[in-house]
C-alpha cells in the first residue's frame, strides 16, 4: 500500500483586511485581458455626450455599458439581468470593465435604458472601429463579399397579434382576405388560431416585427439581418436590420451602399458580390452596376431567357415568331407589384391569318410578350452563371457567409432579440457582429503571437548565434523593403514641403 503523506485540512476565516489585486488574479492570457487591451473605447464619450445633460445624477459610463453589453454577446447572454450576475461572479469580466471586487455593479435596467438613449449611428461606429482594426491587421482582402440573409426572432408572440381595422375601400379589405385564404398552411400560427398575414394582422407587442417562416418550419415574428461577410478572412463587413417581409433582391441597394460606406475609408475596393437567386431583380443587379461590382447571382425563377416558338433580335429590340411575323416594341408598363416590363406585339395583319393563331395567340387577336427592361442584366448575369468560375463562387458563398450566420444566430446572442423595435434590433445585431470580430481579431492576433514565439523558441535552441545572425538578416530584409516602397514616396514629400 502507497502513502502519499500526512491528510491536510483546510481551515478558513474571512479577513478583514487584505492585500488583493484583480491584475494579479487575472491571467496574461486570459481572453477578456487581451481584449481590454485591444479594445479602445475612449472615443465613445465624445460620440455620447450629446445625450446627456451638465446637472443630475452621473448615469452609467458609456465605456462600462459597451463593455458590459459586450459581455452579453460573447457569452450568448440575452438578459440584461444575467449579464450583471455572472459580471458580479468573474474576476475577469470585472477586470475587463474596470471595477473592482467590492464595487456594487451598474442596476441591470440602466442597461437597457441607455440602449435606447444611444442612436444607432453609436453602435455603428463601433462596429467601424472594430472593422477598421481588423483590416489593419490584414484580416480584410475587401475585394469579394457574400451575402446572405437569416431571421431573427422577435421579442413578441404570435398571440400578440391583433386584426388590423376595417379598411375604408371594401373591395380592397375583400381582396387582402381572399390573399389571406390562399395562404400554405404554413402560415397558420401553431395554436391553430386562423390564418394571420402581414396584411390582416399586427403584433401589438412589437409593430415593426413580421410574420415569416422557412420551408419546414413554424411561422413567428421576426426580423431580417442582412449580413456581408468577406470571402478573405471571413470578417463581417456590414449587417444591418430589416422587416421580415421584406425580399433579399429588395435590400442588397442598401447593403451594397453600407458595406462600401465601411470599406471605402480604409482604402478597400469591392469587385466582386456572391448571394443566392433570393436577390435576384433588375434593381439588385443595377445596383451592382452602378457601382462597378461584378455579381455572382443565379437568375430568379421568374426570368425567362427565351420563349418558345420566339426569336429576340438585340439589335433591333423584336421578336420574330416561327412564322416569320414580327413583334416589334410598343409600351413600357408597370405591374402591380411595381415591376417595369417591355411590351411586344404582332401585327392585326398577320396574326389572324396565321395556321397556328389559336394554338400561340388564343381569344386576342394579336400576339403579345412582355419582358423585364432590366433583360440585358439578367442576360448578362445568365451567361457569366454558367461559367466555371461561378461554380466556385457558389461553393466560395456557402463556405463563407452560412457559417457565419450560424455562428451569430447560435453562440452571439442573435437567436432572439431582447429588445423591440427595428431600430433597436440594428443595434443587437451590431453588437453581435461587433463580437463575431473581436473573437476574430483576438484568435487572429493570438495564432500569429504563437507562430512567433515557436520560431523564436526554435532559434533559440539551435543557438544564441543562430538567433542573433536571423535577427540581423530579417532587419537587413526590413530596411530594403521599406528603402523600395517608402523611399520615393519620402522625396516626393520633402520636394512638395520645400
Amino acid at each position: 500500500m502507497l502513502f502519499m503523506g500526512m491528510q491536510g485540512k483546510k481551515s478558513y476565516q474571512e479577513k478583514l483586511f487584505t492585500n488583493f489585486q484583480l491584475s494579479d488574479r487575472v491571467p496574461v492570457d486570459n481572453f477578456y485581458r487581451r481584449l481590454k487591451d485591444v479594445l479602445d473605447l475612449q472615443w465613445v464619450y465624445k460620440a455620447t455626450s450629446k445625450y446627456y445633460g451638465k446637472e443630475g445624477q452621473a448615469s452609467i459610463d458609456p465605456v462600462v455599458f459597451f463593455k458590459l453589453i459586450l459581455i452579453g454577446y460573447l457569452e450568448d447572454q440575452a438578459s440584461d439581468r444575467r449579464i450583471i450576475n455572472s459580471v458580479s461572479m468573474r474576476l475577469d469580466m470585472l477586470y475587463f470593465i474596470g471595477y473592482d471586487i467590492d464595487e456594487p455593479l451598474p442596476w441591470h435596467s440602466t442597461l437597457s435604458r441607455t440602449r435606447q438613449l444611444y442612436g444607432e449611428e453609436v453602435f455603428r461606429q463601433l462596429f467601424r472601429q472594430v472593422l477598421k482594426q481588423c483590416i489593419e491587421k490584414g484580416m480584410v482582402a475587401g475585394r469579394r463579399q457574400a451575402v446572405d440573409s437569416v431571421f431573427v426572432k422577435a421579442n413578441a408572440s404570435i398571440d400578440s397579434m391583433l386584426e388590423k381595422e376595417v379598411l375604408a375601400d371594401g373591395d380592397v379589405y375583400t381582396a387582402s382576405l381572399k390573399e389571406a385564404e390562399q395562404k400554405e398552411n404554413s402560415n397558420v400560427d401553431d395554436a391553430g388560431a386562423g390564418i394571420r398575414t402581414n396584411k390582416t394582422h399586427y403584433s401589438k407587442t412589437d409593430p415593426d416585427a413580421r410574420l415569416s417562416t422557412k420551408p419546414g418550419k413554424p411561422t413567428r415574428l421576426n426580423y431580417l439581418a442582412q449580413v456581408s461577410v468577406d470571402t478573405g478572412g471571413h470578417v463581417i463587413t456590414n449587417i444591418e436590420a430589416h422587416h421580415a417581409d421584406k425580399r433579399d433582391s429588395e435590400c442588397l441597394g442598401s447593403v451594397v451602399t453600407n458595406m462600401l460606406q465601411n470599406l471605402l475609408p480604409e482604402g478597400l475596393i469591392v469587385e466582386e458580390l456572391l448571394a443566392d437567386a433570393n436577390y435576384s431583380s433588375g434593381r439588385a443587379l443595377q445596383a451592382l452596376e452602378n457601382n462597378n461590382i461584378t455579381g455572382y447571382i443565379p437568375n430568379n425563377g421568374l426570368y425567362q431567357p427565351e420563349r418558345e416558338g420566339f426569336t429576340y433580335d438585340k439589335q433591333k429590340d423584336q421578336y420574330t415568331c416561327s412564322q416569320g411575323a414580327i413583334l416589334k416594341y410598343k409600351r413600357i408598363f408597370t405591374t402591380k407589384e411595381g415591376y417595369s416590363r417591355k411590351e411586344y406585339q404582332g401585327s392585326s395583319q398577320d396574326c389572324p391569318t396565321c395556321s397556328i393563331r389559336e394554338q400561340c395567340t388564343g381569344r386576342s387577336p394579336v400576339k403579345r410578350i412582355t419582358h423585364t427592361v432590366d433583360k440585358p442584366l439578367y442576360d448578362q448575369m445568365l451567361a457569366r452563371m454558367q461559367t466555371n468560375k461561378a461554380m466556385r463562387m457558389r461553393k466560395l458563398r456557402q463556405s463563407t457567409a452560412e457559417p457565419v450566420l450560424g455562428t451569430l444566430i447560435n453562440f452571439l446572442g442573435m437567436g432572439r432579440l431582447n429588445t423591440r423595435g427595428i431600430e433597436q434590433a440594428g443595434k443587437c445585431m451590431l453588437m453581435a457582429a461587433i463580437s463575431y470580430n473581436l473573437k476574430k481579431l483576438l484568435k487572429h492576433t493570438a495564432s500569429r503571437t504563437h507562430a512567433a514565439v515557436k520560431v523564436m523558441q526554435k532559434l533559440t535552441q539551435r543557438g544564441p548565434q543562430m538567433l542573433t545572425a536571423t535577427l540581423c538578416v530579417v532587419n537587413y530584409r526590413y530596411q530594403q523593403l521599406r528603402n523600395v516602397l517608402w523611399g520615393p514616396r519620402v522625396d516626393q514629400l520633402v520636394n512638395f514641403l520645400n
